[in-house]
C-alpha cells in the first residue's frame, strides 16, 4: 500500500485504521484486538488511530494489553493518538463540565498516561484532539515542542482545526504540524469548498479524514441518490459502495488519508481495495453532484 511522509521522521499508510470503536466490540479479548491488527497489516494498514477519550477512557488500555500479549506488533504499526477533551466520565468522572484542556499540565500528563495504558515508549503522532477557545497558544506550543525533544512524541497535528486555529498554534512552534484530522467523506463534503482543504493544500499538508463513511450514513437514512450513484460505479469498479465512496477520497490531489472505523474483519479487508479503485475527474464529479443534490454552478 502507498505511504504518506507527514514529516521527515514519519510516515502512515494511506489508509488509516481507527480505534474509536475497539471498545463497543462484544469481543476486546487480546487475541481478537491482535487479530484486528494482522488483518490491517496483511493488507498494508500500518497506522492505527486512537484518542484518550475513545470507548470512555478505554481503547488505549485495550490496545496496550493487545500489545503486551503481542509485543511484537508494536514496531509494525505507527500509532496516532489525541488529547484534550475532558468528559465527566471514566477517569474524569469528577469533571463538572465537558471542557477542552490544553495546557502544559493536561497534555503532559495525558501524554503520560496514554503512553502507559498503551503500553509504549512513543507516540509517533500526538494530535490536539479540538480547537480550544481558551487556549494559551504559546504555552500549548512549547508543551508540544518539549514533547517532541523529549523522544515522548515523534511528531504533533492537529485534529478538527480551522486555518485560524492551526496558524495561532503553529505560530508558538519550533516544529511543524505534520496534519489535521477532519471530518470528509462524500456526506460531509464542506472541506472542499470552506477553505480548510485548500489551506492545507497549500501548504503541503496531508490531511487525514474521520469519518469517510459518514458514520454508516451512507447505508441508510434519507441518502438514496448518492448510494444509487455509489452502487452503479462499485459495480462498474468491482468493490462495494463504500471502497468507492473510500476512493472518492482517495482520487483527490490533497492526499488525504481515510480513517476507517470498523469491528469487522471482513470490512477492513473490503475497504482497503478502495486503493485498487481508478476514478477519473468525470466519475469524482458525479459522486460530489449526487452529494450536493444538484449539478455545481
Amino acid at each position: 500500500m502507498e505511504r504518506v511522509d507527514l514529516t521527515p521522521s514519519l510516515s502512515l499508510s494511506r489508509l488509516v485504521y481507527g480505534m474509536w470503536r475497539l471498545g463497543d466490540d462484544e469481543d476486546t479479548s487480546t487475541k481478537h484486538v491482535q487479530a484486528k491488527i494482522e488483518t490491517c497489516l496483511e493488507h498494508g494498514i500500518t497506522t492505527m488511530d486512537q484518542a484518550d477519550i475513545y470507548g470512555g477512557y478505554e481503547a488505549e488500555a485495550i490496545l496496550g494489553n493487545c500489545l503486551k500479549g503481542a509485543p511484537q506488533l508494536r514496531e509494525k504499526i505507527e500509532i496516532v493518538t489525541k488529547c484534550d477533551i475532558i468528559a465527566p466520565m471514566g477517569r474524569h468522572s469528577g469533571a463538572r463540565v465537558k471542557h477542552y484542556d490544553t495546557s502544559r499540565h493536561h497534555i503532559e500528563g495525558s501524554v503520560n498516561q496514554s503512553l502507559e495504558l498503551m503500553q509504549i515508549e512513543l507516540i509517533d503522532l500526538l494530535l490536539i484532539h479540538r480547537p480550544d477557545p481558551f487556549m494559551d497558544h504559546l504555552e500549548t506550543g512549547a508543551a508540544l515542542d518539549d514533547l517532541i525533544a523529549s523522544g515522548k512524541v515523534r511528531a504533533v497535528g492537529v485534529s478538527n482545526f480551522r486555518p485560524w486555529d492551526w496558524s495561532l498554534l503553529q505560530s508558538a512552534m519550533k516544529n511543524k504540524l505534520a496534519t489535521n484530522q477532519i471530518e470528509m467523506s462524500v456526506l460531509a463534503h464542506e472541506a472542499f469548498t470552506n477553505g480548510d482543504l485548500a489551506f492545507l493544500q497549500e501548504r503541503s499538508i496531508a490531511p487525514m479524514a474521520w469519518s469517510p463513511l459518514g458514520g454508516g450514513s451512507l447505508f441508510g437514512g434519507d441518502h438514496e441518490k448518492v448510494r444509487h450513484t455509489l452502487a452503479t460505479i462499485a459495480s462498474e469498479k468491482g468493490v462495494d459502495v463504500a471502497g468507492v465512496a473510500i476512493a472518492w477520497l482517495l482520487t483527490h490531489p490533497a492526499n488525504i488519508i481515510p480513517v476507517l472505523g470498523t469491528n469487522k474483519l471482513e470490512r477492513i479487508a473490503q475497504s482497503a481495495a478502495a486503493t485498487s479503485v481508478e476514478m477519473d475527474r468525470q466519475t469524482w464529479f458525479e459522486i460530489y453532484t449526487a452529494a450536493l443534490g444538484h449539478e455545481v454552478a
